[in-house]
């Protein structure tokens, strides 16, 4: 309260005057106000978080004396100790050639646009992934790190596309000359000390400037890709026929192989029974010779009935073989009559 104030008109407000304050208590009622002022600014700027996706910069009258991770952290209070907040563990992205905001792409030619090495004008978009791997080097070696990484890349680019043909940049050789933008990008992050880890580079289009160029390097493209669509498919059948043809020639080895051992055991099969028939042969050529005749009007004439004969007299005697066999398969009891049976003699 102002002690001067006019004690009429506090007499008119309140009614009675308020207590004069001494000096000595209107100075510890100052103090007091400062010291919890202090201790609310101390207590302030003691206490830190650093959330999930971040990790803080220690400074120490403005060195860098260390780093925390995610969680409540306490520090000494400002200006002793203060912290810089950084995202180092959050992947980011930056654009190549355009930018997008939610849905919107805006082209930026003055990145999109470079020579290749058969001069020729392309355009190229790539999105670049990165995170910070070394907040020291991130806070204190570069000024501005997005635009030194973003200058970076622009120069890789067109370093890499800069010494190769328009037409194997813009058909086959996108994916070896992002790997070659990729390693030149961390190449330059390690010579400057950037404190930036290069996790990946995408290029979105590498294509001619629209137009009649443009037109008729697409009609290229999409005969490269008939053409590599049927080189495959050729492919595709020809493994596809190979594996079968082996096999069935394999099958026909193997058979081969079968019918040239069976005719060998046939073979064989054959000599031995010729050796054995022969060796009867030398023992008794008659008797060898009548049965193997006899064998064979066998096998050519099946339903043939045989008869035996002497022919050494005149008279053709009858020897009813046929008839006995029937007669004995019915009944094993009764006996041929005898009649008439040949006595000896040469039988045909």
């Amino acid at each position: 309260m102002d002690q001067n104030q006019n004690p009429g008109q506090n007499h008119s407000m309140s009614g009675r005057r308020p207590p004069e304050l001494s000096p000595s208590t209107v100075r510890k009622i100052v103090i007091g106000i400062v010291a919890a002022v202090i201790i609310i600014f101390l207590g302030s700027t003691s206490f830190y978080t650093v959330q999930e996706q971040e990790r803080a910069a220690i400074l120490t009258f403005g060195k860098y004396t260390g780093e925390s991770s995610a969680g409540l952290h306490f520090k000494w209070p400002y200006p002793i100790q203060q912290t810089v907040t950084v995202p180092a563990e959050l992947t980011q992205r930056i654009h190549i050639g355009y930018r997008q905001e939610g849905n919107q792409v805006t082209p930026v030619d003055d990145e999109a646009m470079m020579i290749t090495g058969d001069e020729n004008i392309v355009s190229a978009d790539a999105v670049v992934q990165w995170k910070i791997s070394n907040i020291h080097n991130y806070l204190y070696n570069i000024s501005d790190p997005e635009q030194f990484l973003r200058n970076a890349a622009s120069s890789s680019i067109r370093a890499v596309i800069g010494s190769e043909k328009l037409d194997y940049a813009i058909t086959d050789g996108k994916t070896v000359i992002q790997d070659k933008v990729r390693e030149k990008l961390i190449e330059l992050q390690t010579k400057y000390n950037t404190g930036i880890q290069i996790i990946d580079i995408k290029f979105q289009d590498i294509e001619p400037p629209s137009g009649q160029v443009a037109e008729a390097f697409r009609e290229v493209t999409n005969a490269r890709e008939e053409k590599n669509t049927k080189i495959n498919n050729a492919a595709k059948y020809e493994n596809d026929r190979i594996p079968k043809a082996r096999g069935e020639a394999q099958a026909l080895l193997e058979n081969a192989e079968g019918e040239k051992k069976s005719r060998i055991l046939n073979a064989e099969g054959d000599v031995a029974k010729f050796n054995a028939i022969f060796g009867e042969y030398k023992n008794n050529p008659n008797v060898t010779q009548s049965r193997l005749v006899l064998e064979t009007l066998e096998k050519i004439l099946p339903n043939a009935k045989i008869f035996i004969t002497n022919s050494n007299s005149d008279t053709v005697n009858y020897l009813p073989l046929n008839e006995l066999l029937r007669s004995s398969g019915s009944s094993s009891t009764t006996t041929p009559p005898a009649a008439d049976a040949p006595q000896g003699g040469n039988s045909q």
